[in-house]
């Protein structure tokens, strides 16, 4: 009777859940899945006729450009979102009198709508923006500066955004490293520099791993930001997706870029993990 009991209690914990996983996740992907082989119809509707021409199309070189400039921007926004986000969470973890302060602005950025951070960006760097205002009036500058609509605003976007889904994993990881190992290190002879580097940055690799997933895989879809930063100018997967399924009203095609999306993503991410993983085992040997 009490192994039924702990079997009832689990499957009444597991139970919503494993609602919210098949009928919010699931069931669409799958659905996903189904109308990406079917076709569009002349009225924007759907053709329940199979078809991989969806896929197919995705061979264009238009389209293969898109996909491309999409990983460049999502892993130039993960690698300075890591490069930034280290040794702010490591100097966070560290100090333990404004802890609670650091963490607080750390979540800051999550009670301000991200789509109105962006706006504040846009005014920044905008031609008539507090940078250009300022290279203006210090002379240092004649004409003001085209920083809007540009790859590199984008990706300044893109940073600012998902900087603190880096943040808080490393923080997490840092902040549980055993000192012992470090002080071991330097009994030995080993300088900071080479007991953060042997020490530190592989216990801690973790953090690192999971960071630099949430950072990339919204980076990746993202689309709000390229429209207001990248003026229309620049198309990525995100924007692409967005226009097929309320603009084009080509369901079909919009559906299996999604698929393809996700699983280059899965593949991005599954080579980034076995490599680092590779790379901590080395070091630990």
């Amino acid at each position: 009777m009490k192994k039924k009991r702990i079997d009832a209690s689990k499957i009444v914990t597991t139970l919503p859940i494993s609602f919210w996983m098949l009928f919010f996740v699931a069931i669409p992907l799958l659905y996903i899945v189904f109308i990406s082989f079917m076709q569009r119809g002349d009225d924007g509707g759907i053709i329940y006729t199979p078809t991989i021409s969806n896929y197919t199309k995705m061979a264009n070189t238009l389209y293969v450009k898109v996909f491309w400039d999409s990983i460049v921007i999502a892993s130039i926004t993960t690698f300075f979102a890591l490069v930034f986000g280290y040794p702010f969470a490591y100097f966070a973890a560290k100090i333990n009198k404004f802890k609670i302060v650091i963490l607080i602005l750390i979540i800051a950025p999550f009670w301000t709508n991200s789509l109105i951070r962006t706006y504040s960006w846009i005014v920044i760097l905008s031609t008539g923006g507090v940078i250009n205002h300022a290279l203006l009036t210090l002379g240092i500058i004649k004409e003001p500066l085209e920083m809007l609509y540009t790859y590199g605003a984008i990706i300044i976007g893109m940073i600012y955004t998902m900087f603190p889904f880096m943040v808080l994993p490393l923080y997490n990881s840092i902040e549980k490293l055993d000192r012992s190992y470090l002080e071991a290190a330097k009994d030995l002879g080993a300088s900071r520099l080479k007991a953060f580097i042997t020490v530190t940055v592989p216990l801690t690799m973790s953090g690192i791993v999971a960071g630099c997933i949430l950072v990339f895989i919204p980076s990746l879809g993202l689309f709000f930001i390229p429209d207001l930063m990248g003026g229309g100018n620049i198309m990525l997967i995100g924007n692409l997706i967005r226009n097929q399924f309320l603009e084009s009203r080509d369901w079909p095609f919009g559906s299996a870029l999604s698929i393809a999306m996700i699983f280059i993503a899965l593949i991005l991410i599954w080579a980034y993990v076995k490599i680092v993983g590779k790379k901590v085992d080395m070091e630990v040997f």
